[in-house]
């Protein structure tokens, strides 16, 4: 399966869903290529840091960095060596996230429970109906990521929820990642949030990744 996480919105936290379903889906036995589509490529710098510290100087997956129309051919080429491919893509509109919507099974669209994040879905949602017209089976899922401490309790969380749910052209998941500080944790120390341990593992973390997966 090949997942886009992108959006034009900048600061959404695609890294971090990328990176986090990246090891996740490579801890589950698959393998897996991260592709890292984002000019300031922090996914590849991420992995590099996660490759440091483990002893096999191993990240247990793959990463690569491809932009623009070299992102949509050398996809296709390697989707036949991998079980699961996740791109992250940077929060404009480049031709990196166009090429990546036209080789995804699925662009899983994260969205900050803020009036402008909203509105800022509109683009999104135009770059997604123009890919469909050569990639007529790409699904575009949306979810509130970064969202407030009281999740479905919180009025802007519902609201924002309540929003995606109305835009046409794209699904609007239950699944939410709320803002918590075990995800950048994680991220400084090379590990997904499934791989922390002790007193440093946030089983809420934990469970909102994997309700985000199974959606998925």
């Amino acid at each position: 399966m090949i997942i886009t996480v992108g959006n034009t919105k900048g600061g959404v936290g695609k890294t971090t869903v990328a990176t986090n379903l990246a090891i996740h889906h490579a801890n589950a036995g698959g393998d897996v290529l991260l592709v890292d589509g984002d000019e300031q490529g922090s996914a590849a710098t991420f992995t590099e840091l996660r490759a440091s510290g483990r002893p096999d100087r191993n990240p247990g997956y793959t990463c690569v960095r491809l932009e623009g129309a070299a992102l949509r051919t050398q996809v296709r080429a390697l989707t036949p060596k991998y079980d699961t491919i996740i791109i992250d893509v940077g929060g404009q509109n480049t031709g990196s996230l166009r090429a990546a919507l036209t080789v995804s099974h699925a662009v899983l669209i994260p969205v900050q429970p803020r009036t402008l994040d909203v509105w800022a879905t509109d683009q999104i949602v135009e770059l997604v109906g123009e890919a469909r017209a050569v990639n007529p089976e790409l699904r575009a899922l949306a979810f509130v990521n970064l969202a407030d401490p009281q999740g479905l309790a919180g009025k802007d969380n519902r609201d924002t929820l309540a929003a995606l749910r109305d835009t046409a052209g794209i699904e609007a998941l239950d699944a939410m990642l709320v803002r918590r500080k075990s995800f950048a944790n994680a991220i400084a120390a090379g590990l997904g949030v499934t791989e922390q341990v002790g007193r440093d593992r946030d089983a809420r973390a934990v469970e909102e990744l994997l309700a985000l997966v199974a959606a998925v």
